[in-house]
Formats: C-alpha cells, structure tokens, sequence
C-alpha cells in the first residue's frame, strides 16, 4: 500500500470517544484510496481530468 491517506487524530476525533484500533487507519486509508481509484477511472470514462464529488 501506499502511504496513510488519512489523519489518524483526526479519526480519534471523528469516533467522538470510541477507542480506535492502532490498524484502523491502515484499513481507512485503504478504503480512501479505492474510492479515489474508482471516482478516477469514472472521470476519465467520461472524458474529464478532473475527478469530481460525483464521480464518488
């Protein structure tokens, strides 16, 4: 994988009081990265350099 896509204290903020599992930001950043490789190939399916809200 490539490197963290995501903020890990940021992520202890957002779960508002919930313990995080020291892995969890790996398996998030993961999932971020997918989302962005899928909202990329549907820009350019429709022709655009530009990866926008939409294409998520």
């Amino acid at each position: 994988m490539s490197e963290i896509l995501v903020v890990r204290s940021k992520i202890k903020d957002a779960a508002k009081g919930m313990n995080v599992a020291s892995d969890f930001a790996d398996a998030l950043s993961k999932k971020v990265e997918e989302m962005i490789n899928q909202a990329v190939e549907r820009a350019k399916e429709n022709n655009r350099k530009t990866i926008q809200p939409k294409d998520l």
